[in-house]
């Protein structure tokens, strides 16, 4: 799973994402380009273009049949058992589609924001049981309004 997770766990406010962080925009597009990226549908309502390019783009859907440039599947589980064993996947949202994923979740690649936002209504499950095994501190700049960690986690 990957994601950008503020100090009360909060990664979005009507539908957009609470931070512009280039970088963590970067690390996004480096870690997903060539891989399979899954989402619920208004997350892939967010996406300013629809499909991201060069990226097997699934979204889950119970409604909705037919995306451009997407395999949609009414249920995450369909969706991760059209998944080939080597297929490296992540989940890219939203807050339910992350409930749901959690329990199947191997390693999550977080973009963990020094802040804590008044405005949110969506918010990353809880990772406290998880092993951190990777971390880059990154302090506020002139792009960047907060100090921020890129956070690899791993089950315990």
């Amino acid at each position: 799973m990957i994601a950008a997770v503020a100090k009360n766990g909060a990664i979005g406010f009507e539908n957009k994402l609470i931070y512009w962080l280039p970088n963590d925009l970067k690390r996004f597009k480096a870690l997903t380009t060539g891989h399979t990226i899954v989402m619920g549908r208004n997350t892939y309502d967010s996406l300013p273009k629809g499909a991201l390019p060069n990226r097997r783009n699934v979204v889950l859907s119970r409604t909705i049949t037919e995306l451009p440039g997407c395999d949609v599947y009414p249920s995450l589980q369909e969706a991760l058992d059209s998944c080939q064993p080597d297929e490296e996947v992540y989940i890219i949202g939203g807050a339910r589609v992350y409930a749901e994923a959690m329990p199947l979740a191997d390693r999550l690649c977080l973009t963990l924001v020094d802040d804590e936002p008044r405005d949110a209504d969506a918010f990353f499950p809880d990772f406290s049981q998880w092993k951190e095994v990777w971390r880059e501190n990154h302090a506020a700049d002139e792009r960047h309004s907060y100090s921020y960690a890129f956070v690899d986690f791993v089950r315990k």
